[in-house]
């Protein structure tokens, strides 16, 4: 069974909470220099997830990630059977 999950972007104060925050999901990558962490969760505990990270005084702020939720089914483009064919040996 696959479980729907969603990428949450947590923006800290300091390095040393990496660890406390990798406990609430899958935690993808750091950036120490931005001082942010990509983790996964579960979608369907997603809000849970969200309002226990806000109330941790480290945190500043929280983005979701909105992936889920964009169409990523795309259509072929649909070539003309006139279109020309080049030389490329043209010129030379």
């Amino acid at each position: 069974m696959i479980v729907k999950r969603q990428g949450l972007v947590v923006w800290f104060h300091q390095m040393k909470h990496v660890k406390h925050i990798k406990k609430f999901g899958h935690m993808v990558h750091v950036s120490k220099k931005l001082k942010y962490a990509m983790i996964y969760v579960n979608q369907d505990q997603m809000d849970d997830t969200y309002q226990k990270l806000i109330k941790l005084p480290f945190v500043t702020k929280i983005e979701p990630s909105y992936k889920p939720f964009i169409k990523t089914d795309y259509e072929q483009k649909v070539f003309d059977k006139e279109e020309k064919e080049y030389d490329y040996k043209m010129g030379i």
